[in-house]
């Protein structure tokens, strides 16, 4: 996969922090999967990640205070 932003060639699997707005809660999601750019640290996200992502941001939506953080790998 080429990186959309400086055009580097490769993209290596790797993890982030994705962070969130829902309605008056900040949500904060630990440990997600993402292709990252081994130049300029840009990262992509699969559909299938994006997926689970908004499911989970549906999740909190229900229970959610004013912060929630969460590992990806736990709510997924």
């Amino acid at each position: 996969m080429k990186c959309l932003i400086c055009g580097e060639d490769e993209m290596i699997s790797s993890v982030t922090t994705y962070f969130a707005q829902v309605e008056e809660c900040y949500v904060i999601i630990e440990n997600v999967p993402c292709k990252e750019c081994r130049q300029c640290g840009e990262t992509v996200f699969s559909m299938d990640v994006l997926e689970r992502i908004d499911d989970i941001l549906e999740k909190v939506k229900l229970v959610a205070s004013k912060v929630m953080i969460m590992d990806y790998g736990k709510a997924a």
